[in-house]
This record gives structure tokens, C-alpha cells and sequence, in this order.
């Protein structure tokens, strides 16, 4: 299947959580991410998309 990695290891990777991750591919946030059935693989080389929820001091929400 070429050099994908799982929502698991991708956390892993990134240092964040399997929801995160999921959550990100739901919004195409990873590029080359694809769901096979119900699970996703992650390109191996893909990059860790920027976190958008967090803002800066003294930024209104």
C-alpha cells in the first residue's frame, strides 16, 4: 500500500492524540491522507498540520 502510516502512529509521531489526528483527517487537514473502510492512513513523510485552536495572548476570540 506504499508508505502510509496509521492514525496511531501518526499520534505517536506528532506527539498528539488518535482523536486529534482523526479529527484533522475528517477535515483534510493531512495531505495524501486516505480512509480505507474506516480506518485512515497518513502518508509516512506527512507533515504535523499547524494546531489553528490556539491563539495568541491578548487575541480575542
Amino acid at each position: 500500500m506504499g508508505d502510509f502510516i496509521t492514525v496511531k502512529e501518526a499520534a505517536e509521531k506528532w506527539g498528539i492524540s488518535t482523536r486529534r489526528v482523526a479529527v484533522l483527517c475528517v477535515e483534510c487537514r493531512i495531505e495524501g491522507a486516505k480512509k480505507i473502510g474506516s480506518m485512515w492512513f497518513i502518508p509516512a513523510d506527512a507533515e504535523k498540520p499547524d494546531d489553528n485552536r490556539k491563539k495568541n495572548k491578548g487575541e480575542k476570540a
